[in-house]
């Protein structure tokens, strides 16, 4: 993203853009082992990279500091991460000097239409407005391959959780919650093949207050000619 493009940016991207550069380094350390503890969410990623099957990259959007996409490496995907936040990026390029990592807005990817082989949304579509969201899966369905998954993880729930002031920055960001339901509608909306839907109860034990929700699905298979 240039300069000029952050200048013009909505005032939700340039508000998240803020949040997580103030808290990066604090957010980072906080999470460094965030899969360890939570084999489920392990195991959706690993059904997610059995699950793509083709040509091209897979994207990893909203990537943050590149756990996620470490991991889908590792899972042995050619996986890249994109991200609004030059400060996340730069811890994940710290932490995984193998991988690219660009920044930019998963609302306006710069990708020609099929060029992925499978994207990934874990926990980045949870400041998008939801009267965006019909906007985000049409892109996220644009740039997959017919065929592609898509993996898109986020709190379930009806009640939206403000963090004002973390970490003792000067900063604040809600982040909401959504009804697993709802978000497949508009899946389907979006001219996906919904393939999973996997909920799994608070952990207060991870100090979460709300279901973790996981929506695997595919970009529907090019029609074949008899």
């Amino acid at each position: 993203m240039t300069d000029s493009e952050i200048e013009t940016e909505t005032g939700f991207l340039s508000e998240t853009r803020v949040f997580y550069d103030a808290i990066a380094e604090d957010y980072a350390v906080l999470f460094q082992e965030e899969l360890k503890g939570r084999p489920l969410e392990r195991a959706m990623l690993g059904v997610f990279a059995d699950l793509v099957d083709g040509e091209g990259p897979v994207a990893d959007l909203g990537c943050g500091p590149g756990r996620t996409t470490g991991r889908l490496a590792a899972l042995g995907l050619d996986v890249y991460g994109l991200d609004l936040s030059e400060s996340m990026l730069a811890i994940a390029r710290r932490e995984n000097p193998g991988l690219r990592f660009e920044q930019g807005s998963m609302l306006d990817l710069d990708l020609p239409d099929g060029s992925l082989a499978g994207a990934l949304s874990w926990y980045s579509s949870i400041h998008t407005p939801v009267d965006r969201l019909p906007a985000l899966f049409t892109e996220f369905h644009r740039v997959l391959a017919p065929g592609g998954p898509l993996l898109v993880a986020f709190q379930a729930g009806d009640k939206h959780r403000h963090h004002d002031r973390p970490f003792g920055h000067d900063v604040s960001l809600t982040f909401q919650r959504r009804q697993p339901d709802f978000v497949a509608g508009l899946l389907t909306d979006a001219g996906f093949a919904l393939h999973s839907r996997t909920v799994r109860e608070a952990d207060e034990n991870l100090g979460e207050t709300s279901p973790q929700a996981f929506l695997i699905a595919r970009k529907p298979a090019a029609a074949t000619t008899p």
